[in-house]
């Protein structure tokens, strides 16, 4: 939060809100497996981790391999969604954008709105085709601060302190 005010203060005031669709359930397993087999080189976790991706669920009393995603409630998935997501932020970092991310919530802070639209369109390109993730198109957005809520806050223009502030939303 306090970075993105003081980016906010700064006359960062263009926003690209971007919204993951269900990010758990659609990382691509072979993907994530090659970025985590380029850190870790030890073949018995690397089977581990796969395991625990294909362990499936029950549904109607019937057992479902999972083929895509990471399972619901697995200790593991909020950190192996993470390691995904890491891509972004490497990728944001190497176009010298300026952003805040929180688990599969992120926001692009950039100076114009010409500068925001492109920076939407190119997001949602490489999260969609680099990484396989959905974008949910209808509730990502391109706005200024006042219209953004993120993790629970929304900014407002403090008149009297000059500056951006956060409050609980």
């Amino acid at each position: 939060m306090i970075k993105s005010l003081e980016l906010m203060n700064d006359g960062y005031t263009w926003m690209v809100d971007i919204d993951l669709e269900k990010v758990f359930d659609t990382v691509n397993h072979d993907k994530l497996m090659r970025l985590i087999s380029d850190t870790i080189k030890d073949g018995d976790v690397i089977s581990l981790i796969r395991k625990f991706l294909v362990s499936g669920v029950m549904m109607d009393d019937e057992y479902k391999e999972s083929v895509i995603g990471t399972p619901q409630g697995g200790d593991l998935s909020p950190l192996l969604s993470n390691i995904m997501l890491n891509e972004l932020d490497q990728e944001l970092e190497a176009r010298g954008l300026n952003f805040v991310r929180y688990a599969d919530d992120c926001l692009i802070l950039v100076k114009s709105e010409k500068a925001a639209n492109r920076g939407m369109k190119n997001m949602t390109k490489y999260l969609e085709e680099t990484l396989g993730l959905k974008v949910n198109v209808m509730k990502s957005k391109v706005e200024r601060p006042s219209r953004i809520k993120f993790l629970g806050f929304g900014f407002f223009w403090d008149k009297s302190a000059d500056q951006f502030k956060a409050k609980p939303h």
